[in-house]
Formats: structure tokens, sequence, C-alpha cells
């Protein structure tokens, strides 16, 4: 969490990223050896189409991979403020998103199954319109944010 400003509480979500890029290129560097000497395998065995296909294995890695690093660029903003709760939406390709909901009547909610112990999705409802936020974040993160949320909601210069 960040106390950019005295008289509010702020925090940055970001989805967490594990591969960085030299693990990445380390990663698909094995992926194109590996079915190089697959397809080679093949080839040399008469069976040259799935060589084709062992190519294609190799793109449509890459392609996930990257689609990956790219939802892993977003980040959302809360701030709560004394009258206000702001919510910013940052995502690589789009326009960035603001959303600002009257503090005194906005609620969190958080999905639960208490007998099953599931945590759900969490949402910010306010005069009927919910609206999703953390989806990439894990539940016990989830249960923690909406803990703070609405303690910070609640009393936003404590």
């Amino acid at each position: 969490m960040e106390r950019s400003n005295p008289k509010s509480w702020a925090v940055t979500l970001t989805p967490h990223q594990s591969l960085s890029r030299q693990g990445f290129i380390a990663v698909m560097g094995l992926i194109a050896a590996v079915n190089f000497v697959a397809g080679l395998v093949f080839y040399t065995a008469g069976a040259w189409p799935v060589a084709g296909f062992c190519g294609l294995d190799v793109a449509l890695m890459w392609w996930a991979f990257k689609a990956n690093f790219s939802a892993g660029r977003r980040a959302e903003s809360i701030e709560v403020t004394e009258d206000e709760l702001v919510l910013v939406r940052i995502a690589e390709g789009r326009e960035r998103q603001e959303q600002r909901f009257a503090r005194h009547w906005v609620r969190v909610e958080l999905e639960e199954d208490r007998a099953r112990e599931l945590i759900g999705r969490l949402y910010l409802r306010s005069h009927g319109i919910r609206t999703e936020i953390g989806n990439f974040l894990g539940a016990e993160e989830r249960k923690g944010l909406a803990r703070a949320l609405r303690e910070a909601i609640a009393n936003p210069l404590a």
C-alpha cells in the first residue's frame, strides 16, 4: 500500500509475474530445441509432415506466453478519500478507465462459501451496480483487500 496523499488511502494492484524476460528466453529456447529434435527425428523417419506441427507447437507456445505477459502488464489503483473511492484500471493496448464512487454509498462484497472455505470474486457495489476488482489476485489476497477496503471506506483518514 502506498500513502501519497495524507488524507487518503491508496493501493495499486498488479498481477504476479513469476517468469522474467531471461526465463522466457530460456524456456522458449528449450521448447524450440526439443521440438526441433523431435521434428528432425520424424523427418528422418519419413514422417516429414510432423516436423511442421513441431514448429507450430513452438509458435503457439510463444503466442501464449506473449498473451500472458500482456495480461500481466495491467494494474488497478484504488484510492479512498474523504468523499469518494476512485478506481483506475490500466491495461496494455486499452484506454485508461476511471470510475468514481461516493464513499458513503459504496460497499465491498466478497463472495464466500464459508462451509467449504472458498473465496470468490471481489466487488465494489454502489447504486445497484457491481464492479469486479482484483480478479487476478489469489483468494487470500482478495480477502485481505476486502478487509482493508472496508476499513478504509469506514475511516479513510486512519
